[in-house]
């Protein structure tokens, strides 16, 4: 499955929901926002919000600062 992953075509195996996603990508301790083709997915959602080959996902990782 190839997935649009912040503008870039994205290959993923094995990767099936978002959550898993998030493992993949090493985000899951981070405070991350995900959206996918446009709309927010909450975080209770990720383990129940599956992927498809195409999705465009877009995922903001919260810095702190000031």
């Amino acid at each position: 499955m190839t997935i649009q992953l912040n503008g870039h075509a994205t290959p993923l195996d094995n990767v099936r929901t978002v959550q898993d996603l998030v493992i993949h990508l090493g985000y899951q301790d981070k405070r991350i926002a995900v959206e996918r083709n446009g709309d927010i997915v909450p975080r209770s959602q990720h383990a129940t919000t599956p992927l498809a080959d195409n999705d465009h996902l877009e995922i903001v990782i919260a810095v702190g600062g000031g």
